[in-house]
């Protein structure tokens, strides 16, 4: 089973990196593939180049051998959609191997404006990794035709589902970090070190 977890990772920090050792043990992933955006179709395109983040995600899991990543988005040019992604990555293995896309609860209420959101589905099961205390509302019958409660029953179709996952979710956001570096206060506990002095040395975030 193979699981895609996508976002800018700028910078890539132990929010990000918590949850994704979480689901992969969780699902029994054969591999998680980070994918770093490069240009999200809603929000402003990084400060930070593509390179630069890439180099940070490698930094941060160079020990953590579950964890790959995978840069199809930074190679396309124009926005990154998740389902041109998916389509890509469906292509490239079995018809019959479960391919899970996780997203976070903020991701999955504003599901319905992301580009040909109802084909995500053609391509992937979708896990919502949330919170122990979330408590989802009545879901629309799209949603609620594709519900499971078990995650193992995930196992045995390709794609076409959804799922509700709780995690550890840290308290961490990429935008808090950038304004720690760029008050040049101490980000440790935050990100990994070597990301942090990758960031340093880089002299990212400082304005």
């Amino acid at each position: 089973m193979l699981g895609i977890y996508g976002g800018t990772f700028n910078p890539v920090h132990y929010g990000h990196l918590r949850t994704a050792i979480e689901v992969s043990e969780i699902f029994a992933l054969d591999e998680l593939r980070l994918v770093p955006c490069s240009q999200p179709a809603h929000r402003d395109e990084p400060e930070v180049s593509a390179v630069m983040r890439v180099q940070m995600l490698q930094l941060a899991i160079q020990k953590t051998p579950q964890l790959q990543i995978d840069t199809r988005e930074l190679e396309r040019v124009g926005p990154s959609y998740m389902v041109d992604t998916l389509a890509s990555i469906r292509a490239e293995i079995a018809v019959d191997r479960p391919l899970f896309l996780f997203i976070g609860t903020d991701a999955f209420n504003g599901l319905s404006r992301w580009y040909k959101w109802q084909d995500l589905f053609n391509y992937a099961h979708i896990v919502v990794m949330t919170r122990p205390t979330f408590k989802p509302e009545t879901l629309v019958k799209f949603y609620a035709d594709k519900l499971v409660n078990d995650k193992h029953s995930l196992k045995s179709c390709a794609s076409g589902k959804i799922y509700f996952q709780q995690v550890t979710q840290l308290d961490i956001s990429a935008t808090f970090i950038r304004r720690i570096f760029a008050m040049q206060r101490n980000p440790s506990f935050l990100l990994p070190e070597a990301v942090i002095e990758y960031i340093q040395a880089k002299q990212l975030y400082t304005a």
